[in-house]
């Protein structure tokens, strides 16, 4: 295999395509984002990046809050036109028919169409280059209930993820392996 050098860029991949909701519940919107992960366990911690020039970056910094809203593939559509588009001129819900409910803890809406919506509170912002890094806490976490395995856990393949590679949606495909099985005897 001939390995050749590329220019250094984000080819980390796949990476998690969600709908994050902010602002005031009168007025709320919804940015896609891709630059999104798990940061820390305990406490429970993501991190989402986005670009200070976005209109999304002043709601989160101002209010302190968010919400990871997990679409399925059948939400493709919907997700798309949320990171095409700017809040500062489009209602994102009146214009994709996606459904604003009230978030349990924080002050701000989440995706009822999205079968898990997490809600987080901002502990810390860092200054990365293009995007502004904001650190949430984990405070709250809905699911849909028919997305639940017999034991309680996510079952991905009735979730149905969007992921984002190489500037294209993805789904999931096949159940490899689970935590630990190299292991097991």
């Amino acid at each position: 295999m001939v390995k050749v050098a590329v220019k250094p860029g984000t080819y980390l991949y796949p990476v998690p395509a969600v709908m994050v909701t902010c602002g005031p519940p009168d007025k709320p919107n919804i940015i896609t984002l891709a630059w999104v992960g798990t940061v820390c366990s305990e406490p429970p911690m993501v991190g989402i990046s986005i670009r200070p020039s976005r209109y999304s970056h002043g709601l989160v910094k101002d209010q302190g809050e968010f919400a990871l809203n997990l679409p399925t593939t059948d939400l493709v559509r919907e997700l798309d036109y949320c990171g095409s588009v700017s809040g500062r001129k489009v209602d994102k819900f009146a214009a994709t028919g996606l459904t604003p409910v009230p978030a349990k803890v924080i002050e701000t809406v989440i995706i009822a169409e999205c079968p898990v919506n997490i809600e987080c509170k901002m502990e810390q912002i860092l200054p990365l280059g293009t995007h502004d890094l904001f650190l949430g806490k984990i405070v709250a976490v809905q699911v849909n209930e028919d997305i639940l395995d017999d034991k309680g856990d996510l079952d991905l393949t009735k979730a149905k993820p969007l992921i984002y590679g190489s500037h294209r949606y993805w789904s999931l495909g096949q159940l490899l392996a689970t935590h630990g099985y190299s292991v097991k005897s």
